[in-house]
């Protein structure tokens, strides 16, 4: 089944939690965290952004701190194609230290509403006496972009993980910009062809022999398998 990509809160939603606290591996996509209703609605976003199933499964997992197994949830969804999506949301990295921000999610406010949910459920609290949420991060190039985006001030702490405040009324800033991305996996590019060298065959049988070296990248996916450049 090939995943439709469908924008809107529920898209944006999955995609800040996957920033937040998910795993894109090479072939999947997971979360594991205690907390049932955060996993529960990780799962409802994933399957409406998507179109994929996925459920909640019990886990259990260490704590370094307690020096025991704790309870928690999973949701686990294999499919390269969303993996890879994600990457390139992330600009190519989905490690949390290295991803860059899903400018993806960008594609209208209630799709970037969705991000920020997603985004504070898992790295985040809301504040109690006050209206208004905290993010914690050590990747400090994707919080200065959110702080751009939602027009707040941001000063990283160095060494350590920084914090961005996001107001309830930071739409008031008017600082939020509609912007375009490709929401599916791009697959397909145009390749340019720098140079032509013949080469004379030898042998019995006369041939035509074609060679040829790729960059940057060695490989290409054609009808989603890889192929190399010959050695």
């Amino acid at each position: 089944m090939r995943p439709t990509m469908r924008p809107g809160y529920e898209f944006g939603y999955w995609v800040g939690a996957t920033c937040a606290d998910g795993t894109v591996g090479k072939n999947y996509v997971s979360l594991i965290v205690n907390d049932e209703d955060f996993a529960g609605k990780y799962a409802k976003c994933l399957t409406a952004a998507t179109g994929l199933p996925a459920r909640l499964e019990p886990v259990t997992r260490p704590s370094g701190y307690l020096q025991r197994d704790l309870p928690g949830f999973r949701v686990r969804v294999v499919s390269s194609y969303v993996a890879d999506a994600l990457r390139q949301y992330a600009g190519g990295d989905a490690h949390h230290m290295r991803q860059g921000f899903p400018r993806v999610v960008l594609k209208d406010l209630a799709t970037f509403e969705g991000f920020l949910d997603g985004y504070v459920d898992g790295d985040g609290f809301r504040h109690k006496h006050w209206q208004g949420r905290t993010v914690t991060s050590a990747n400090v190039p994707f919080l200065v972009e959110l702080a751009t985006i939602i027009g707040a001030r941001f000063t990283p702490l160095i060494g350590k993980a920084s914090q961005l405040v996001v107001t309830d009324r930071w739409q008031r800033r008017g600082t939020f910009a509609e912007e375009e991305h490709p929401m599916h996996l791009v697959e397909r590019h145009t390749a340019e062809v720098s140079e032509v060298r013949p080469h004379t065959a030898t042998g019995a049988k006369p041939f035509t022999l074609y060679t040829y070296r790729l960059d940057p990248h060695p490989g290409f996916l054609v009808n989603g398998h890889l192929v190399r450049a010959p050695g």
